[in-house]
């Protein structure tokens, strides 16, 4: 089963999607899709019944496909140098900031306000950072609350999948300090998405991932040549730190970002990404060019 929210008519819905064309929407009185997640299994049940009733249904072309997760209780939680090949690949080029092979996974947070839908524009401003570099990820979601998750019990904690792209301004980062919480949370920036598939209706050892820029294949990897496998992830980041259902986890890029490349490669106006797995469908962004560093306030 695929879970999401659409805007359909000017209101946002949670939807089922069936197939291609379209699908099945939730009643509202479910709420939003973080409270059927943390509804448990009783949300999933109620869901899977509601898609199977078909009282509301939705065609693809009508409706504009939004961001699975629209709440956030806390920032997005992330991992870093999750794939060997990818942190291999930057040594030396951190800018006196390399680090050793670390023994643990590496985590770090992203501003939930970098949230965009799947096939939303990528706010681009060069002013901002001259370095934009681009990070396909899968998406872990987390659907039971806890903490310290022995690894064993990890994966009763993850209600699904889906993808996001972690673009990230590479200057941000060294200028800070070398810290990625600054060069990853510039407004509007990560896609996510497109829905949320159900953590047993896919077989992640079977899952590639890739990225396209502009057409040419950048990025493809095995998600099970992860470092740190998702239950591993899990067991690490919670031991002391609580995860809430509704909680989303980057699970790390593999090779082939720009910064890593020679010559570099690093996104412009306009460019066009295809972000996508198996079983979990594609985000489709493009650059598009905005002026963040305008002062605003509400």
């Amino acid at each position: 089963m695929k879970l999401g929210t659409i805007e359909i008519s000017g209101e946002e819905r949670v939807a089922c999607l069936l197939d291609a064309e379209g699908g099945v929407l939730m009643p509202r009185h479910l709420g939003d899709l973080v409270e059927i997640i943390s509804a448990g299994p009783r949300g999933v049940d109620q869901a899977r019944a509601e898609a199977a009733r078909g009282m509301e249904t939705f065609k693809l072309r009508d409706v504009k496909v939004l961001a699975p997760i629209r709440r956030f209780s806390r920032d997005v939680l992330c991992t870093g140098w999750n794939y060997w090949d990818h942190f291999y690949e930057s040594e030396g080029k951190r800018e006196g900031q390399d680090v050793p092979k670390p023994d643990a996974p590496t985590f770090f947070t992203k501003a939930p306000d970098v949230t965009i839908g799947p096939l939303d524009n990528i706010a681009f401003d060069p002013d901002l950072s001259a370095k934009w570099d681009y990070e396909a990820e899968v998406v872990v979601v987390i659907g039971k609350t806890g903490r310290s998750i022995p690894r064993s019990r990890a994966m009763e904690h993850v209600f699904g999948y889906c993808l996001a792209n972690d673009v990230s301004q590479r200057d941000l980062q060294r200028r800070h300090g070398g810290q990625w919480f600054r060069g990853k949370s510039i407004d509007a920036t990560m896609p996510l998405g497109p829905w949320i598939v159900l953590r047993d209706d896919v077989d992640l050892s079977g899952v590639t991932i890739e990225f396209e820029l502009n057409g040419t294949l950048l990025q493809q990897a095995k998600v099970s040549d992860m470092a740190f496998p998702i239950d591993e992830l899990i067991s690490e980041l919670s031991r002391g730190l609580t995860l809430h259902a509704g909680d989303i986890l980057l699970t790390g890029t593999p090779s082939g970002i720009g910064n890593a490349r020679t010559p570099p490669v690093f996104l412009k106006q306009d460019d066009q990404l295809v972000t996508r797995a198996t079983g979990l469908g594609e985000l489709r962004n493009t650059m598009q060019r905005v002026h963040l560093t305008e002062y605003r306030h509400d």
